[in-house]
């Protein structure tokens, strides 16, 4: 890949990444551009991720995972460089959007920008989604250093605290997300444990028994119309039904945990 001009302060790509070892290399591979690649490797991969890390890059660092904010502000630490910018393994960051970024950071410091936003297009079973949220999916992956914390409390779905104003890319960041209907309904149920748990940890009122039916219903309402999830068809309609599952599946998790801590 052609190393986009590097006028502004350098850059390190960070991933964070667990049994990748199908995904990892083809990320590391577009982002060949960075001025440095950080791989922060959990313990407890079992595959081959932390040998095909370091292919691309010395700076791989294995160590116990405890949640994915605090993997993010350990990323931040081991960086050295002003900027950084969070890739997942099964993310691609395209030529278009890796001229961006070094165009947007050539002029960064004298405009006060302390993080951008991405806009992500996800692939779902061979194709790329229109609505319900997975177009355009904006992150905020593009930080500087000295200028963002992760919160700590959440166990998935991580909240960047950034100290500046932030701002919006156009080019897409590429997530190749689900290959089958299995892998997103098995990523959806652990989303939706992850998230009862870290509510109930920070003390969160237990959601009333009509939330087991308004919050289902509330998500799919925002999923299928509100965000036009219509407009990818059949696919559309049953990834938003198991959305609403999975709210179900966490307020009735939320509220288990409750009556159990109350029964103590």
């Amino acid at each position: 890949m052609t190393r986009p001009p590097a006028d502004g302060p350098a850059l390190t790509a960070a991933v964070i990444a667990r049994d990748e070892a199908a995904l990892l290399a083809g990320c590391l591979e577009s982002l060949a551009w960075a001025d440095a690649r950080l791989v922060l490797v959990d313990a407890r991969s079992r595959d081959a991720t932390a040998a095909i890390a370091a292919r691309y890059t010395p700076h791989v660092h294995r160590e116990p995972f405890r949640s994915f904010p605090q993997f993010r502000n350990r990323a931040l630490a081991l960086a050295t460089t002003p900027w950084v910018l969070f890739v997942d393994a099964d993310e691609r960051v395209p030529p278009a959007l890796a001229a961006e970024i070094r165009a947007v950071l050539a002029r960064a410091e004298a405009e006060g920008v302390a993080g951008y936003w991405l806009p992500r297009r996800n692939r779902i079973r061979g194709r790329w989604m229109r609505g319900a949220g997975w177009w355009p999916d904006y992150q905020l992956r593009l930080l500087r250093r000295d200028a963002v914390y992760f919160e700590p409390d959440g166990l998935v779905h991580e909240v960047a605290c950034v100290h500046g104003p932030t701002r919006h890319l156009r080019e897409p960041l590429l997530h190749h997300n689900y290959d089958t209907l299995a892998e997103f309904v098995a990523k959806q149920r652990r989303y939706a444990v992850l998230e009862a748990y870290a509510w109930w940890r920070q003390g969160q009122p237990p959601p009333r028994a009509r939330a087991l039916v308004g919050q289902p219903l509330r998500e799919f309402w925002r999923r299928y119309v509100t965000l036009g999830g219509y407009r990818d068809g059949a696919l559309g309609l049953v990834l938003a039904g198991y959305l609403a599952y999975a709210a179900w599946q966490r307020t009735r998790l939320l509220r288990r945990l409750a009556s159990a801590g109350a029964a103590r």
